[in-house]
């Protein structure tokens, strides 16, 4: 089996090497006495956390690791003889694993899953032979479980678990009729003749080698990583899918820190980390390499010259040709959680420093369910695992459009911040799964009484879930709306809310701003509709009324976990048509209690408009019309809840305005096409005008 799988690994390097990034290091310093107790201190605590896998596990991998690459050999040789080959080629025939990601670099925990990309030849193609008959191999195997095909995904990737260790499987489709047993994938020429998915697949192997290549040190580099890794998980802004910060991206934001600061330790490092990024003057990018031209005919990232690419807003340039930004995924939203995330940490790290608080402090945990008051949720159900596993997979995938929709249709005005955990009722019978966003007003909006209809992006959002071509009977969704005091027993980690962990101050004064400044919508389970009201902005009262909602996500009450079991009966018992009843249900008893002057809509179809999806119930939305408010709302106050179309639309009182507590930096983007055409030419740009004075 030599070379049929290519870990990566590099071996450490015992000497320091000169930097190798766009612009010399901001300081030669070396780690004084305590800098190293402190990174012995950071050390233990990352392997108390468990965060380093034993030899038993690593074995383990290197067998599955020898399996599939066993797997693929014979595919890939069955293949050639089935489409007429001579026996000659046959018996060449072959297939190169290459592992990438948290594994390649050496930053892998327990838990992780093992991303790898088979090299296979030019005759073997990803749409019918790789999706389809290796698929049928692989469904045919006791030891692979939870196969999961996703074939639309901007890089198409399998995704399963052999022997219980999770495994996404990427195809590489290059240009040779025969793989040597010792292909080399870092030199250029590798992607010449391919398709783009085949150069993104490539290029996490690529990717991870080049960043080994060009940090001074190599296991100071990965400890700062599994660190880093490690907090953003804890803080809520780990997942690229739903356009935050992945694992590519932190590896690159950790190597460029690296360099800058290339004899420091990880404690230094993880220091310098907050400080240069709280102060990074985004959109400039973080590259580890000056851009050079190539003549491979791709695409590369360059603002100069490609106009989409002058609108990203975070923008972590790939080390490798053709040039991509890892983090395009990266909205205006989500950039400033990743923001707040940093100052807070960085404010965490002087402390530290400061040996006023202990390496624990930096990884408590976001309380995610307290920093905001009004959430949307993304409600998912299918029949059995397996569908839920496909919907969802497509689901989660979009859910950063819906993040852009908001934006775009509110004019930056209204934020979401999606949560990267999912989250599913214990005590449900059927097969679900519920994601959460936190909704928030634009820092430093002043419009008093402002309102936002989204009813109009929901819908569209729902129209495009519609498209999705594996549909089945039994596959719908919900967007609803919950006060942060209806959250559902099972998101917390008690099982059921308690009192809440000492928050860090700031967390605290902003969670009691949001108390005063939002109404407390109290909706029960029941279903018992009660009064509320308004305050417009001239001071007049206007009636409204909460509804009833059935959903998988059920309202929150401190109650033990039996608590939740009624609500999980109704849906499970019919998924499709039990959620939509229920939602177009609340629109006929809002109707009826009203001083609300809403015109009558029934519920549409479900998106896909079949007979069958029909027959088993329409799919709706539930959205309240987001209103933000000013302080001196009743607090007693809540919005009505209407539906129009497949979409029933709420309100959301004033959310908070930062988690962090504000910094005076501020972040100045790029404004004119000049500005982003300069920035590439100016060295000094490139650190986001970062002087070596202010980091010290």
């Amino acid at each position: 089996m030599a070379g049929s799988v290519a870990t990566g690994r590099v071996t450490p390097q015992s000497s320091l090497k000169r930097s190798s990034g766009m612009d010399p290091p901001l300081s030669l310093a070396g780690p004084t006495m305590v800098d190293l107790q402190k990174t012995s201190e950071l050390e233990k605590f990352l392997v108390e956390a468990g965060l380093y896998e034993g030899e038993e596990q690593s074995a383990k991998r290197e067998e599955v690791l020898r399996e599939i690459g066993r797997i693929v050999k014979e595919w890939v040789k069955q293949l050639t003889s089935q489409k007429g080959y001579a026996d000659q080629m046959v018996e060449k025939a072959n297939a190169v694993l290459f592992t990438f990601g948290s594994y390649r670099l050496g930053v892998h925990g327990p838990e992780a899953d093992i991303d790898i990309v088979c090299v296979g030849p030019s005759y073997v193609n990803r749409e019918d032979d790789f999706f389809v008959t290796l698929h049928d191999i692989l469904a045919q195997m006791e030891e692979v479980t939870q196969l999961q095909p996703v074939p639309d995904a901007h890089v198409p990737v399998m995704k399963f678990k052999f022997q219980g260790i999770p495994i996404d499987l990427l195809y590489a489709r290059v240009s040779l009729s025969v793989i040597p047993p010792d292909f080399d994938i870092s030199q250029g020429s590798v992607i010449c003749d391919v398709d783009e998915a085949t150069v993104r697949s490539l290029n996490g192997c690529r990717v991870a080698d080049q960043i080994l290549r060009l940090v001074p040190n190599t296991e100071n580099f990965r400890t700062t990583l599994r660190c880093l890794r490690y907090w953003a998980k804890r803080r809520g802004v780990y997942s690229n899918v739903t356009g935050l910060l992945g694992g590519v991206n932190w590896a690159i934001l950790v190597a460029r820190v690296c360099q800058l600061y290339p004899n420091a330790v990880p404690s230094m490092l993880v220091s310098r980390f907050f400080r240069v990024f709280t102060q990074w003057q985004w959109p400039n990018p973080v590259m580890l390499r000056a851009i050079e031209n190539d003549d491979l005919g791709f695409s590369a990232w360059d603002p100069r010259k490609n106009p989409r690419d002058r609108s990203h807003v975070m923008p972590i340039i790939t080390p490798v040709n053709p040039r991509m930004n890892s983090s395009y995924n990266v909205s205006t939203s989500t950039l400033r959680v990743i923001m707040e995330q940093f100052k807070l940490g960085n404010k965490i790290l002087q402390e530290i420093e400061l040996n006023k608080a202990s390496w624990t402090a930096l990884f408590e945990p976001f309380q995610f369910f307290e920093a905001y008051t009004k959430y949307l949720v993304v409600d998912i159900v299918a029949d059995d695992d397996d569908d839920l596993r496909l919907w969802k997979g497509w689901v989660e995938s979009r859910l950063r459009q819906l993040t852009l929709k908001i934006e775009r249709d509110t004019k930056g005005m209204l934020q979401c911040h999606p949560y990267p955990l999912e989250y599913a009722n214990p005590l449900a019978q059927c097969a679900h799964s519920s994601f959460y966003m936190g909704l928030s007003r634009k820092e430093g909006m002043k419009m008093h009484g402002q309102k936002f209809d989204i009813r109009g992006t929901v819908d569209e959002f729902m129209h495009e879930m519609g498209l999705y071509t594996s549909w089945k009977s039994g596959m719908d969704l919900a967007v609803t709306h919950v006060h942060k005091k209806q959250i559902p027993y099972y998101v917390f980690e008690q099982g059921y809310k308690k009192h809440c962990p000492p928050m860090l101050p700031n967390e605290q004064e902003q969670s009691d701003r949001n108390d005063n400044e939002d109404g407390t919508l109290t909706g029960s389970l029941e279903g018992q509709l009660k009064r509320k009201h308004d305050i417009d902005e001239a001071g007049h009262i206007e009636s409204c009324k909460s509804v009833k909602r059935s959903s998988v996500s059920p309202g929150y009450k401190e109650t033990p976990p039996e608590y939740g079991s009624n609500i999980s009966k109704i849906v499970c018992e019919n998924p499709v048509k039990s959620v939509s009843s229920a939602l177009c249900s609340g629109l006929q008893n809002s109707l009826l209690h009203g001083d609300v002057s809403l015109e009558p809509s029934n519920c549409s179809s479900s998106p896909h408009g079949s007979e069958e999806s029909t027959a088993s119930g329409s799919s709706c939305a539930a959205v309240e019309t987001v209103g933000l408010v000013d302080e001196t709302v009743d607090p007693e106050s809540s919005m009505p809840c209407i539906v129009n179309g497949t979409v029933q639309t709420m309100a959301v009182h004033t959310p908070i305005k930062c988690v962090a507590e504000k910094d005076e930096m501020k972040f100045e983007g790029i404004n004119s096409l000049a500005n982003r055409a300069e920035f590439l030419d100016k060295p000094e740009m490139l650190t986001g005008n970062i002087l070596p004075e202010n980091l010290h």
